[in-house]
């Protein structure tokens, strides 16, 4: 292949990031044991962050569509990315989100509460005490699906 059949999206670019001690020293470590360089283990990290963000992507996903989402990455987006809940609900309900896919803040909020509060604010919501359960998640997911009529999906671990 001649470097003028070389496309924009076949160029590698270096990108530089800052990790822990403790993060690098994992990062070697499975690197010996799987018999691959490090950086094949960070190209690894991003593709499999970037399939599971996919939605995001999508411009037709929006509002209510994303909660599934951000449900399942609650507890990254509490301790990694430390998103306020302006920033959420600005992503959540980015554009002309329709009224009925519309996600209220204080819905946003429970998504960056830590477990215990979460639990507080379910219990004194009248809608979310008739899908009480004992996982705080599905608890939440429940309530989401029932609120925002969400398909039903199973908790089944695969």
């Amino acid at each position: 292949m001649s470097s003028q059949e070389v496309t924009e999206t076949d160029k590698k670019h270096i990108v530089s990031m800052r990790l822990n001690n403790n993060d690098r020293n994992a990062i070697q470590l499975l690197a010996s044991r799987l018999y691959v360089r490090e950086s094949e283990l960070y190209r690894l990290a991003v593709n499999h962050l970037l399939i599971r963000l996919n939605r995001l992507h999508d411009e037709d996903c929006l509002g209510s569509d994303l909660l599934p989402l951000f449900i399942e990455f609650r507890e990254e987006l509490i301790h990694n990315l430390s998103l306020k809940k302006q920033q959420l609900f600005k992503i959540v309900n980015h554009g002309n989100v329709p009224p009925d896919k519309f996600v209220t803040m204080a819905d946003i909020e429970l998504l960056l509460l830590p477990p215990y509060l979460v639990r507080q604010r379910l219990l004194l919501m009248e809608d979310a005490r008739t899908a009480k359960q004992n996982d705080i998640n599905a608890w939440l997911k429940s309530y989401y699906e029932d609120k925002y009529g969400l398909p039903r999906t199973s908790n089944e671990p695969i």
